[in-house]
């Protein structure tokens, strides 16, 4: 049986990151209350007001959003991830040594991180005035800009505000969007 939750941004609750370098807002983790080291999968929120390393997620497939600021600059070996405006995606791995600088001023980023040995997960970009199918073990939809109205096979809209997630347990669903903003539109299937 599919079911509904809507998490507001407001009622995040700020931690420290796991390497103790910056905060971090965790929107969604499985299994339920798992730790930095044992989740299959994890969506969050960070913060990253001046240069230094990311945290080590050892067997963690990373993918990472700009959400607001001026821009950073991963460094990542002799790899560089540039990340320009908001809704540019870098993707790494949780074992990469990362070594973050904003480009100008504090940043904040959305985080997927996925156990690549436990669940599989996507992250697509959606805007207001489309349609798309998901069928998950969860979806969560994260309002990235603006505020945006979504209707789950077509019943009654849920509006979501900058910050917001809607996410469904057990989805397969069509959705439909109306409005003005983005979303990010997450995926995650276990193995």
């Amino acid at each position: 049986m599919t079911s509904t939750s809507l998490i507001r941004g407001a009622d995040l609750v700020a931690s420290p990151w796991k390497n103790g370098g910056g905060v971090t807002r965790e929107v969604a983790v499985y299994p339920a209350g798992a730790s930095m080291d044992a989740f299959a999968w994890r969506v969050s929120i960070a913060d990253v007001a001046q240069a230094g390393p990311f945290s080590r997620f050892d067997g963690i497939d990373r993918t990472l959003v700009l959400l607001d600021g001026a821009g950073m600059v991963l460094h990542e070996g002799a790899r560089t991830h540039t990340l320009e405006s908001p809704l540019e995606i870098a993707r790494f791995t949780g074992e990469a040594s990362i070594d973050a600088s904003p480009v100008d001023g504090p940043t904040r980023d959305f985080n997927l991180m996925v156990h690549h040995d436990a669940a599989h997960g996507t992250l697509d970009v959606w805007r207001a005035g489309e349609s798309h199918d998901i069928d998950a073990d969860t979806a969560l939809l994260y309002c990235a800009q603006g505020s945006i109205s979504i209707s789950v096979n077509d019943a009654k809209r849920i509006t979501l505000e900058q910050g917001d997630t809607l996410r469904i347990d057990r989805c397969k669903a069509y959705f439909s969007t109306h409005g003005a903003g983005t979303l990010l539109a997450i995926a995650l299937r276990k193995k």
